[in-house]
């Protein structure tokens, strides 16, 4: 989503800081953000406004926003208008763009419909969505400006963009792991998408072993485990050795060490002294991530997520089993000095849904 940003009372550049913070904060992280420009009041008498723009990445709908925009926009002051006139504002904040939805209610109507009017909208998204199609006019947004007085942006400041606050990018590979259930596929994929990583993601539901290995252990965990670990070694291989010009790093929802930590628990001795002796071999010849991340849930909130994403074949998983992952993971973690390792417990915390959550998660990730 595209929010447009503007105050004309006070420090209005600490205003606008501190919008956008709380928007970092409620809503999500700022992917891009515009130059800041100073422009006369439009339509009222009042002072000159600093704006601009930024683009927000949010699991939360237009209405949701609208709401969490509205607040802040009360925390920080701005009363509602005496009139039909405009006025004096601590804070403006509005939805100019929602992805490509158009929104016709009462409370809200996106895209706004005088944005195309406005300089002051259209500079700044000029500057960070030149290629976005407006929606119902059917023109990108260097297309719309074309006929708007140009302004000149502000040199001495700046929104500071979220991965300049939290710069998970500087790692250039990173391993998220986790017992089953505990939510590393989604922290991967959420980190991928707001950061431009590469993201390798483990290819589970394509090994025809595991369903039958939840039928019956004994005689399925040999091959199971032979055929994880052949295809993680591959994938690990080929994906994070192989760097993307287009993508800032590379982030992983496993690494190769979980199939020692799972064939210990599923093997029989013999066939555990074989698969060990292959593993040593072949984890030689793998990168080493610059930071592995251990997500820690307790056993009962793992059966909770277990239960909720309801995969058939995971339906008879027990807390004991999952425990003995969770011993695995402890003891390896205990007796680790090649990695280095962040354990972060999670169980009271809901990062996919609740941003305060993954901003949690985040530091928790770049803390030293």
């Amino acid at each position: 989503m595209f929010i447009a940003l503007g105050s004309n009372q006070g420090d209005r550049k600490q205003h606008l800081l501190d919008a956008s913070r709380q928007i970092e904060q409620r809503l999500g992280l700022l992917i891009k953000t515009a130059g800041v420009y100073e422009v006369p009041a439009a339509g009222f008498t009042g002072g000159d406004f600093l704006n601009t723009c930024i683009l927000v990445h949010s699991l939360k709908n237009a209405q949701e926003t609208l709401t969490i925009l509205q607040h802040i926009e009360r925390e920080m002051g701005r009363v509602p208008r005496t009139g039909d006139t405009y006025e004096d504002r601590v804070i403006d904040l509005d939805i100019v763009l929602f992805d490509d939805e158009i929104i016709s209610t009462d409370r809200l109507q996106v895209p706004h419909p005088r944005m195309h009017e406005r300089n002051f909208v259209m500079q700044p998204l000029v500057d960070i969505a030149y290629k976005i199609i407006h929606p119902v006019l059917s023109k990108n947004m260097v297309e719309l400006s074309s006929s708007l007085e140009p302004l000149e942006k502000m040199v001495d400041f700046e929104i500071p963009l979220s991965r300049k606050r939290y710069p998970i990018q500087d790692l250039n590979f990173i391993a998220v792991e986790g017992n089953i259930g505990s939510g590393k596929t989604s922290l991967t994929q959420k980190l991928s998408e707001d950061f431009n990583a590469k993201q390798v993601l483990e290819r589970f539901a394509d090994n025809p072993f595991l369903p039958l290995f939840y039928e019956d252990k004994e005689r399925y965990s040999f091959p199971l485990e032979m055929s994880f670990l052949a295809d993680r070694y591959q994938q690990l291989s080929d994906d994070v050795a192989q760097q993307d010009l287009f993508k800032e790093f590379t982030i992983a929802d496993y690494y190769v060490i979980k199939s020692l930590i799972f064939s210990k628990i599923t093997l029989e001795k013999e066939e555990y002294s074989l698969y060990k002796r292959l593993f040593n071999m072949m984890y030689k010849e793998l990168v080493k991530p610059d930071l592995y991340v251990y997500l820690y849930q307790t056993e009962d909130r793992l059966l909770e997520n277990i239960k909720k994403r309801g995969r058939d074949y995971e339906k008879n998983i027990e807390a004991s089993y999952l425990s003995q992952i969770q011993q695995g993971y402890a003891g390896f973690i205990r007796s680790q000095q090649e990695l280095k390792v962040k354990v972060i417990d999670v169980t009271d915390l809901d990062f996919v849904n609740n941003q305060e959550d993954y901003l949690k998660v985040l530091e928790k990730i770049l803390e030293d």
